[in-house]
């Protein structure tokens, strides 16, 4: 065996004290890098991007449920039937909008449409009708995609046509343009 011309170096050979300064140094990089991201995004419903500041938790759309409608059933409760949320305002906080019947229990009672902001006190609030139960219309195929409220409304043509079924279709949509919600042009179907 051959020695080495090079004298021995004490500090080349590792002892514990030598892996725990690793592990306390490599600690302290990744809590750095932790605390050095980016915030976060948040996709809604609409396909907006709304950023939250780091270290806040992002606005949480309004509850359909916990919202008070300006219904009339009767003495009987209302059912949401359907529900998306998105930010429509671009406001980057998101509503939520509402489709909302009486439960009749039997028949098709006719629905409403409603846009909800979370308000200042608990409780949610409407602050747009997009479709009035007294047009006497069912709702489906409804959605909300990148600011755009869409639904397909059924409904009668004369007060002799059965509550059961519909001969009337119209396919509409809503956005919010300015300060109001603007519907855009009825496309109306009759159906056979």
């Amino acid at each position: 065996m051959q020695t080495s011309a090079l004298p021995d170096l004490a500090h080349t050979a590792t002892k514990p004290v030598h892996w725990l300064a690793t592990a306390t140094a490599m600690a302290a990089v990744v809590a750095c890098a932790g605390l050095l991201q980016p915030g976060t995004a948040t996709a809604t419903a609409s396909g907006h991007a709304a950023a939250s500041r780091p270290g806040s938790a992002p606005v949480a759309a309004p509850d359909a449920a916990a919202a008070t409608y300006p219904l009339d059933c009767g003495g009987a409760r209302y059912v949401v039937a359907d529900e998306a949320a998105g930010d429509l305002d671009g406001d980057g906080r998101p509503e939520t909008v509402a489709v909302v019947r009486c439960d009749a229990g039997t028949g098709t009672p006719p629905s409403g449409v409603y846009v909800l902001t979370q308000g200042s006190g608990a409780a949610p609030r409407v602050v747009a009708t997009l479709v009035d139960p007294a047009r006497k219309t069912s709702v489906t195929d409804f959605s909300v995609h990148d600011g755009i409220v869409s639904a397909t409304l059924l409904g009668y043509s004369s007060v002799d046509v059965p509550r059961c079924c519909p001969d009337e279709e119209e396919k509409a949509s809503w956005q919010w343009k300015g300060n109001a919600f603007v519907r855009s042009a009825q496309d109306l179907a009759r159906s056979a």
